[in-house]
């Protein structure tokens, strides 16, 4: 057994004990601790890869090469981040080099706002630049019952609505409130400024809420 595998992991996060389960264990060669990653992580890694690459089959290429980047990397992972945002770092790093590789690469933040035809919602319902909340709600929406929230179309919509939008709003998007990522993991894994992807987040949810809003008031409606 060597050192790199009975040196102490350090402390984990609070709420990430599971995960760092799976990292002391995939350090000792456990299979069963890799597969339960591929399961637990796999299709994000996709949806990520997919962001920089054009085809399912490059984006699943790129991912096998994330995994290997995985398994060489976890001796050194030191926990600073998230086990998941570490693993969708690697992702994002591996699909980019693919995709310069193939003379496709376009960096995330050079992207100009494509298909960004102005304010999705009303600004008057949103507080003034200057004020002391300024692009917060002043008008909040009405808020939705559980269960029309909860109904199968308004979640295939709002699934519809977020493949929609421009590629950086969507990719912001999925990261924040799909998969949970918080704004300093997001701005790491995509190599753009805290202040651009809260304009990006804002943008996508209005984008996304907008639309929700219209099939809800036709009361839930297709």
């Amino acid at each position: 057994m060597n050192g790199a595998a009975t040196r102490a992991i350090g402390s984990p996060t609070p709420g990430l004990h599971d995960e760092w389960g799976l990292v002391a264990a995939l350090r000792l060669g456990d299979e069963a601790a890799f597969l339960a990653l591929v399961k637990r992580y796999h299709g994000a890694m996709v949806r990520i890869a997919r962001m920089y690459l054009r085809s399912d089959a490059t984006a699943e290429d790129a991912v096998q090469e994330a995994w290997l980047g995985v398994l060489k990397g976890i001796d050194d992972f030191e926990g600073r981040a998230s086990v998941k945002s570490w693993i969708f770092r690697i992702t994002a790093y591996c699909a980019k080099g693919r995709s310069v590789r193939e003379g496709r690469f376009v960096p995330l933040s050079s992207l100009e706002e494509d298909g960004d035809d102005g304010p999705p919602v009303a600004p008057e319902r949103f507080q003034p630049e200057g004020a002391r909340y300024a692009n917060n709600w002043s008008q909040p929406p009405q808020p939705w019952a559980d269960e029309r929230l909860a109904a199968v179309e308004t979640a295939a919509l709002a699934r519809a609505e977020i493949e929609r939008l421009p590629v950086r709003q969507r990719t912001v998007m999925t990261l924040r409130d799909v998969e949970g990522l918080d704004s300093d993991e997001v701005c790491a894994i995509l190599g753009i400024s805290e202040g651009n992807q809260r304009v990006l987040l804002h943008r996508a949810r209005s984008k996304v809420r907008a639309a929700l809003e219209q099939h809800l008031e036709k009361g839930g409606r297709p």
